[in-house]
């Protein structure tokens, strides 16, 4: 049995988030099915971040134990044969040690949430991006932002369903850029609470269309109150990009 980290990219749009439920098909399941046919054997996968229903992920990090030798292109090879014609692609897959873990050796997890910010829908772009048609303000989504960079209570960005033990989470980086008709937010941290970068998102768009003032972010952030934060965002706009370890 060798431990495998996998590197992989899918399209959530059709899966129910990453976690095997029995409510639809799971990025999770499709790919210990894979596994499984390449094998013979079970495995449980466990991965990075537990990406949401209609979130994508460009460099998701899984780990799973591999009942088959051989080399590591093969298995990339075999796993990409039994994922088709699924939106599911394994882009690198190598061996590591018993010890590695997917989640919780991770040390930073990087998020992009892309918004389309034009009057004319996205047609190319459909299902990847949040299109917001009104002019959105790119500087005070800049000063609204940078309030919450660093450690802090993020009650107020946390779904109300949320199971984690502490809101306390720093975020390392939250970057508002533009590129053509395009808005980036680039968020890392070690860890998010459910729904927080799609809050922040959603929070974003009402300080950017004028809504709200950039200093309500940080009104927002001392309320420590899910209900003064702006809505949450549309998943198809999020994409969990990279996952850092200590030999990244």
């Amino acid at each position: 049995m060798t431990r495998y980290c996998l590197t992989i990219e899918y399209d959530g749009s059709n899966f129910v988030g990453w976690q095997r439920q029995t409510s639809g098909p799971s990025v999770q399941e499709s790919l210990e099915s894979a596994i499984e046919a390449f094998t013979g054997e079970p495995s449980t996968t466990i991965a990075a971040g537990r990406t949401d229903a209609g979130v994508h992920a460009s460099g998701q990090v899984v780990h799973a134990d591999i009942a088959r030798v051989a080399e590591p292109r093969m298995v990339l090879l075999a796993l990409n044969h039994h994922l088709k014609p699924l939106p599911i692609v394994v882009r690198n897959a190598w061996p590591v040690g018993p010890n590695f873990h997917a989640r919780f050796s991770a040390k930073r997890r990087h998020y992009r949430y892309r918004i389309l910010n034009r009057s004319a829908p996205a047609a190319l772009e459909r299902g990847r991006v949040w299109w917001v048609p009104e002019p959105l303000d790119l500087e005070a989504m800049r000063q609204a932002a940078v309030c919450l960079i660093g450690h802090h209570d993020f009650t107020s960005f946390r779904a109300a369903g949320c199971q984690a033990n502490s809101p306390l989470r720093t975020l390392d980086r939250l970057a508002v850029t533009a590129q053509g008709e395009e808005i980036y937010l680039d968020l890392a941290a070690q860890s998010f609470l459910h729904n927080q970068v799609r809050i922040v998102t959603g929070s974003l768009k009402w300080i950017g269309n004028g809504r709200w003032p950039p200093e309500r972010m940080h009104e927002i952030l001392e309320a420590r109150d899910r209900t003064q934060a702006g809505p949450t965002a549309p998943p198809h706009g999020l994409c969990l990009t990279a996952v850092d370890y200590n030999d990244s």
